[in-house]
């Protein structure tokens, strides 16, 4: 369809290529520069005290980039994409006929929740394969003496444990005590080990258990932000694309101050979720520059097809709406699952109310300033 027919109005308003021109390398500049701080801080602050990923401040500054990442999925992904996909230029069967954003959202989620698992099994194979034969941990429907013969997914030490469930098990687990007892000794390995070691078989059956709970959280952080990048990498080219063939300063202006601020806050959740999986140096440079370079590139692109390249036709509408829905379902259930219920749900947050407090006014923060930025873009 010709813009005449299908928005041509709308792309006239307020249209000045070359003040829009003007803007398009002031938002390369500034998400660029807005995405590399975001996810240079918690990578290259890790061994700065106050920004320590086992640090209080680092959990409430990711909880707030949780709460950024969560509204951007529910509040500006799914608007976006029900818009494209309900447009008035596009058939009204089978678009208008089948709410096809939820059900891309959903089918997204649920392929995530998929790879979550099988990337989580990989990596824990792959780790048990490089693990010496002498610590190799209880396999699976192993009769050792003090085992309890559960099955994989069941064991007390082993198993696959994702996201929040695997926070929630990690909450319960060694809890002899109750009440206040219950949070006393966190962090101290060496004498939670030492006060299990009653006997030699009951101490062979806990004194791996918190040595494979690290290893465990390694890998969840290793999978969780590998499916996250993929997950901001999707939406990233979109938005990057949508600005960059837009003609109207009107539009682009406010887009940069909200692109920015979203960079920033996606990239330090995603370092955070990089820095805490132990990569190499060489690797997690990789990821970072991918996830900054992501969006200016996307802009560049729209720059250089912006003159033949009509946003109104159906095919661009329909792979924008897709696109839109599949990225709001993978960000919806990382922010959910991965980020918020990984954290809310641990041992240590439930012994520390301030830092609960804290932590979820962080998190209502976030969402609702990254929310509010839908008012303007």
């Amino acid at each position: 369809m010709t813009n005449s027919s299908c928005g041509g109005a709308e792309l006239e308003l307020c249209r000045d290529e070359s003040a829009a021109l003007v803007l398009k390398f002031v938002a390369i500049a500034s998400i660029l520069l807005s995405g590399m701080a975001g996810i240079a801080i918690p990578l290259i602050g890790k061994h700065r005290r106050f920004l320590r990923t086992d640090g209080n401040l680092f959990v409430a500054a990711k909880a707030f980039a949780a709460g950024v990442i969560l509204a951007t999925g529910f509040v500006h992904m799914l608007s976006d994409a029900t818009k494209a996909l309900r447009h008035p230029c596009l058939p009204a069967f089978p678009w208008s006929k089948f709410p096809f954003t939820g059900f891309f959202a959903m089918l997204a989620a649920l392929l995530t929740l998929l790879l979550d698992f099988v990337g989580t099994q990989y990596y824990e194979r792959k780790q048990g394969m490089n693990r010496a034969p002498s610590e190799e941990p209880v396999r699976v429907g192993s009769s050792e003496p003090g085992g309890n013969g559960k099955v994989f997914g069941e064991e007390e030490s082993g198993g696959m444990h994702i996201v929040g469930m695997h926070a929630h098990a990690a909450h319960h687990r060694h809890n002899h005590p109750h009440g206040n007892d219950a949070c006393h000794g966190i962090g101290n390995i060496k004498e939670q080990v030492h006060a299990h070691s009653h006997s030699h078989s009951h101490s062979h059956g806990h004194s791996h258990s918190h040595i494979e709970d690290g290893e465990d959280t390694d890998v969840r952080h290793v999978v969780v932000s590998q499916v996250l990048e993929l997950g901001i990498v999707s939406h990233s080219v979109i938005i990057g694309l949508s600005l960059g063939v837009s003609q109207s300063p009107c539009t682009i202006r406010p887009l940069i101050a909200a692109l920015s601020f979203h960079q920033f806050f996606e990239g330090f959740a995603l370092g955070g979720c990089i820095s805490q999986a132990q990569f190499k140096a060489s690797s997690a440079t990789i990821m970072a520059c991918f996830f900054a370079l992501t969006t200016p590139l996307g802009v560049g692109i729209g720059m250089a097809i912006s003159s033949g390249y009509n946003p109104y036709s159906p095919g661009a509408l329909i792979a924008e709406g897709i696109l839109d829905s599949l990225s709001s379902g993978i960000l919806v259930y990382m922010a959910l699952v991965d980020l918020i219920a990984a954290d809310f749900l641990s041992k240590r947050m439930s012994c520390n109310f301030r830092l609960q407090i804290l932590s979820y006014c962080m998190l209502f923060l976030g969402a609702g300033l990254m929310s509010s930025l839908a008012i303007w873009a």
